[in-house]
Order: C-alpha cells, then structure tokens, then sequence
C-alpha cells in the first residue's frame, strides 16, 4: 500500500469525481462519516488558532481566561473548538451505532469495523485529553480520576506512565498531554483515517459510484 495511493484515496473519497442522485438525498445516517470528518478538520483549524495562545503550565488555565477576556475573537474560537468536540463526539457514537444497526462491520467489511473501532477509541481520548488541557478544577480531578484507572490494571498502566512524569499537575505532564492532543494522536488519526477511506474505495460494490 504507497503513501502517495492512500492519500489519493483519501482526497477521491473526500471529492468523488460523481454523486449519485440518491446520495444526495437526506436519509437517517446524515452522512454521519463525512460529519465526523468535517467536524475533525473544524477542530484542527480552531485548535491550531488556540495554540498560539494556550499556555502548556501552571498558568493554562489563566491563559485560557485571558484569550476569552482580552484576544478578539477568543472566545468564539474557543468555543467552536469546545461545542465541536462535542458534536465530533455525537457524530461518532451515531455513525458506530448506524454501521451497526445496518450489519456494515460484517465481512468484508470487518476489517474496516476494526480500524473504526480503533478511531473510535482515540478520538474519545483525544477529547478527554483537551478536556484535561483546561486545567480548571473539574479537568484536574478528571485526569486524576482517569489516570488512576489506568494504573489500576497491567494491560493499561503504560498510559499512566507515559503521561504521569512529576504528578497530575506537574509541568512535563502537562506539556505530554498538550502533545500528544494537538499533534501525535491527530496524526494517528489521520493516517487511521486514510486508511479507512481507502479500504472503503476498494470494495466498490459498497460505493459502486467512488
């Protein structure tokens, strides 16, 4: 599978050469995929805007504060950041719950199921992450409470150590979790996401006009 194909594939599914008449028309699924993808890039571009702004210490929280009171603008993007993780959310557990309903995670389709399945889990603790990065009391508390989760059992105690460096509020994590949020989980995400469009535009039979 070449880089250069995949990403082919994956601009090809974003802008198919024909849509069907049908296809046009609005049913119960919304195109819940392509929500997700949209609501993901409105999350890029107003995160990338925050970061010029958002302060990975001690002082995040104030940082935030300050971008809402004093930067114009700031708080509109911070909001259609936050209210847009939201619907990504929302977006998601419709489109797992319609790939159920509709028997897609069958074969030969199974394989994609999985790697939707793999999306689905990183893209929550990519939210849960942003949530984190806002260092209010209530952000604190959930990466306490998530962390000591982690560290509960073997399987998943390599996340705690991973993010936990010099404790919940300590500066290194902070930045670990600022990181990973903005640039090393989106990236998995994107790839996971080509390669789901690509595996999508190879069964034909499923999408005869792709």
């Amino acid at each position: 599978m070449k880089s250069a194909g995949l990403f082919q594939d994956f601009l090809e599914h974003l802008f198919p050469r024909k849509v069907r008449k049908n296809d046009l028309k609005l049913s119960y699924t919304f195109c819940l995929g392509g929500l997700c993808v949209i609501s993901f890039l409105v999350l890029i571009i107003s995160g990338l805007f925050l970061s010029l702004y958002y302060r990975p210490d001690i002082h995040a929280y104030e940082s935030i504060l300050i971008m809402e009171s004093s930067i114009k603008g700031g708080i509109f993007l911070r909001s259609v950041h936050r209210y847009g993780a939201d619907l990504f959310v929302v977006f998601l557990i419709l489109h797992c719950l319609r790939v159920i309903f509709t028997g897609a995670y069958l074969p030969p389709r199974h394989m994609n199921w999985i790697i939707g399945c793999i999306l689905f889990v990183l893209c929550l603790f990519e939210a849960y992450l942003g949530y984190v990065l806002v260092q209010d009391k209530l952000g604190v508390w959930a990466f306490e409470t998530g962390m000591n989760l982690f560290n509960y059992t073997i399987l998943t105690r390599f996340i705690y150590k991973i993010f936990i460096v010099d404790g919940i509020s300590g500066e290194i994590t902070l930045i670990r979790v600022y990181i990973f949020h903005i640039i090393i989980i989106p990236a998995i995400i994107f790839v996971l996401c080509s390669i789901h469009f690509y595996k999508i535009r190879k069964q034909k039979g499923v999408l005869p006009y792709l």
